[in-house]
């Protein structure tokens, strides 16, 4: 607890007052009568670092989270000191520290109206049974403020009210509230009177966030251990905030175009003939696919970087006959190495010192899949050296293309907590630790050094890596999926809800277990996930494989109709989420949008949990009931068209949609340009001559872009892709798009098949570049054409 009211003030320690101040360009120093040190680095004009220590220095400056590339320099920066406080001051921000006690109060420099502020601010507790301190930070909540942010919680969207831990946890067959689970993103943003801001507190130590819960007007956050280390960020839009910790944190390269198509997993797919037909059943009956995944069981005795002799006696012949009909192959590894003298990768991380410690000297000994095991120290630099060298076999050599990280919370069965004891040591890249400080990290840097092996063995081809486990930063290196869910639709809404907050987190590639991990869906669940999947960045069914089949044949023929119907949208989208992905990694968007964030300004977005913007352009919003005919949702502010029927409707209301069973509610913004390629049964199948814009008509103006290139390899850091922006204006007499192009790749098809949605009148010409063309030369039928990709300039006229 931040402060319980039974034992008030009584074992926390506070600041007194301030002594003295230095600054040193963008780095001040507060220090307190009582020998506290409040550390503020100002980053950006609307980002600000808070760092204290209690004993008088700091140790070293250390954090996995921060990204190396992220932004610094301000426009403006001004120190003053008055009677009472210090005023920092820069072109977004005043800062307020009170003499007195340290406080901090933080204002919007335009209207000097308060964004956040302490209420009993920094203080600590000495903990003498954990070592070191316990780092206590509390806030006032302003009026009406809301939450929302910390990664993969299974909650409401809007945090609220609630108290959440921080502690990466293998949670098998989790629920709704349950707390923690498998990743530790310790981000939130706050809203309140129309402008937000965000805390990232950048402590890898076990973490809690109180929202109001204890006290209904202070939100605090604590840790149990380490410094109070965080940054505040200054929207005052919510998209400026998730923007600005995405910079911070860092985002992902591009990933292969492949990696965003439909995937197909289990526990396990094994002989190889299983595999095969499985991948033939694909194939037979046309539904897309284009990854296949082996679990734990292509293992020989589950040892990491081995096949079974008896299930897979030929993997590289396997894998390449898979990559002839299109399926790239991911294999899982996890940490546990087991105990084996006579398994090479157990022998060389051995005799080079390379795996955990217990305090008193003895390796880390933890029992998984393949019974006894030692873990490596992921967090020294030569083990994750060592650790990516290990996939030349793998993925150089036999040719797999992608590797899923499972069981790197780090999960070990059989002991209480199902993980490392607190005493195991850790190197912490030259910063020697104990598991309390690096339990959260570990399978941050399980992945990172993954990464690192699959893009060296895997060049000039880009890398594709998954994980459950997850700290801030981990984006940069990894895609992830939500762990082990539940066949259920309770867990069909959680999963909407956690793709959402990752993305709110600055994790946008993410996606759940389609159908559920653990138990059985029906029919109807496994169709309606789907349909929900199909609009996640990462899209793949997983399932235990104890309670029957979960591909998409596996229950009734009209079952596999909606589910190639589904993936089959999923593939002509590719370039509209490829675009995203580009925002994405380019741009520090988030790929989803909770309504708060797509429009923060109508209050009737801010408790919103099923509705979400995919990409910047489409609404989303899941049937989370059995038996439904459609169902009630809100249509944000502006206007939008039905997906399916093209109906315009106006937003800022809650409506009715009808939705069998065959589709779901999906809207389109009015003005967008929303880019199609014909359907595939994997990606590259076809070389096509034409692309498909379907342009949905607007009295106003709208922007949308397109971006492309090789879809794999790194010549698009050389310049080498292409950028189409469209400016789309229209009237009631005209529509007028134009084109800006941008980069050197040259597409492989020629041209536009453009479709005019909604228009409100006769088309009587058409002009290209200025020149009135012909319709029939434009093959113009039922307000389509088909243009050349060069025109620049297009005028529907009525």
């Amino acid at each position: 607890m931040i402060l319980n009211t039974e034992l008030e003030y009584k074992g926390n320690l506070f600041p007194t007052n301030i002594i003295s101040y230095s600054k040193d360009v963008d780095i001040l120093h507060f220090t307190t009568e009582n020998n506290i040190i409040l550390q503020l680095t100002v980053l950006r004009d609307s980002v600000l670092r808070f760092r204290y220590t209690t004993v008088g220095k700091f140790d070293k400056d250390f954090s996995y989270a921060i990204d190396k590339d992220a932004s610094r320099g301000y426009n403006h920066l001004e120190i003053s000191e008055e009677k009472d406080n210090y005023l920092v001051t820069t072109a977004k921000l005043i800062c307020e520290i009170h003499k007195t006690d340290l406080r901090i109060s933080i204002y919007d420099a335009n209207d000097k109206s308060v964004i956040c502020e302490d209420e009993l601010g920094f203080h600590w507790e000495e903990s003498y049974h954990l070592g070191g301190d316990i780092v206590k930070m509390s806030k006032a909540s302003q009026t009406g403020e809301s939450f929302y942010g910390l990664g993969d919680k299974p909650q409401h969207i809007n945090l609220k009210g609630r108290r959440f831990e921080n502690w990466a946890t293998d949670s098998y067959a989790f629920g709704k509230d349950t707390d923690p689970i498998y990743k530790a993103i310790p981000f939130y943003t706050g809203l309140h009177n129309g402008k937000s801001y965000g805390i990232f507190f950048d402590n890898s130590f076990r973490t809690y966030f109180d929202f109001c819960h204890e006290r209904r007007n202070v939100t605090s956050f604590w840790a149990q251990g380490g410094e109070m280390n965080y940054y505040f960020i200054y929207g005052p839009k919510m998209q400026d905030v998730v923007t600005s910790y995405t910079d911070l944190t860092g985002t992902p390269e591009l990933p292969p175009l492949w990696a965003l198509g439909y995937h197909q997993c289990k526990w396990s797919y094994y002989p190889e003939n299983k595999v095969k037909e499985i991948t033939s059943k694909f194939r037979e009956l046309k539904i897309p696919c284009d990854a296949i995944y082996l679990d734990i069981d292509y293992m020989e005795g589950f040892r990491c970087f081995t096949w079974s002799k008896d299930y897979f006696p030929d993997p590289k012949r396997m894998v390449k006959e898979l990559a002839d009909d299109g399926f790239k192959t991911v294999v899982i590894i996890d940490p546990g190495i087991k105990i084996d003298k006579e398994y090479s990768v157990f022998k060389e991380g051995l005799e080079k010192d390379y795996f955990c410690k217990r305090a008193d000297g003895p390796y880390m000994k933890g029992k998984v899949w393949p019974g006894e095991c030692y873990f490596p120290d992921f967090t020294r630099r030569e083990v994750r050296e060592w650790w990516a060298g290990l996939f030349k076999e793998l993925i150089e050599d036999i040719g797999v293309k992608g590797v899923w990280n499972d069981m790197n919370e780090p999960a070990v069965m059989d002991v209480p907590g199902k993980t490392f004891p607190p005493d195991v040591r850790h190197d912490y890249d030259g910063n020697p630790c104990s598991h309390q400080k690096a339990h959260n990290i570990y399978g941050m840097q399980m992945a990172r050094a993954t990464y690192h092996g699959v893009k060296r063995f895997n060049y000039p081809k880009r890398p594709f890596v998954i994980t459950r486990s997850a700290y801030s930063g981990t984006q940069r290196y990894t895609s992830t999926w939500m762990g082990d869910n539940v066949a259920s639709w309770e867990h069909l809404q959680i999963a909407n809800i956690q793709a959402q907050r990752l993305a709110l987190s600055g994790f946008s590639f993410a996606g759940s277990d389609i159908g559920g991990f653990a138990e059985q869906p029906n029919g109807e669940l496994y169709a309606r996930w789907i349909q929900l999947g199909t609009f996640h960045p990462f899209c793949r069914t997983h399932s235990s494989g104890d309670h029957g089949d979960q591909e998409p044949w596996a229950f009734d023929e009209d079952i596999t109709d909606v589910v190639r119907k589904f993936i089959e949208i999923r593939y002509q989208l590719l370039p509209y989420l490829y675009t995203a992905f580009y925002q994405y990694t380019h741009e520090n968007v988030p790929i989803l949008k909770s309504l708060v964030l797509f429009d923060q300004e109508d209050p009737q977005t801010h408790y919103r949990t099923d509705e979400f913007v995919y990409g910047n352009q489409i609404l989303v919003c899941p049937i989370n009931e059995p038996n439904s005919k459609g169902r009630r949702m809100y249509i944000p502010r502006g206007e939008w068209y039905n997906f399916w029927t093209q109906e315009l409707v106006v937003g800022g209301r809650e409506t009715w949609v009808d939705s069998d069973l065959d589709d779901m509610p999906v809207f389109v913004k009015a003005g967008a340009v929303i880019p199609k390629y014909p359907i595939q049964q994997y990606v590259g199948e076809k070389t096509f001559d034409e692309v498909t814009l379907d342009v949905y008509y607007k009295n106003g103006k709208e922007d949308s872009e397109l971006y492309e290139d090789a879809n794999d390899g790194y010549d698009y850091t050389k310049g080498r892709y292409s950028l189409m922006k469209f400016n789309l204006a229209g009237n009631e007499e005209k529509l007028v798009i134009r084109i800006h192009k941008r980069g050197q790749y040259i597409t492989s098809y020629s041209n536009f098949k453009i479709n005019l949605i909604g228009l409100p009148f006769e088309v009587t010409s058409i002009k290209v570049d200025n020149e009135e063309v012909d319709l029939k030369d434009l093959k113009f039928n039922n307000n389509s054409l088909v243009l050349t990709k060069e025109f620049t300039n297009l005028q529907i006229i009525a």
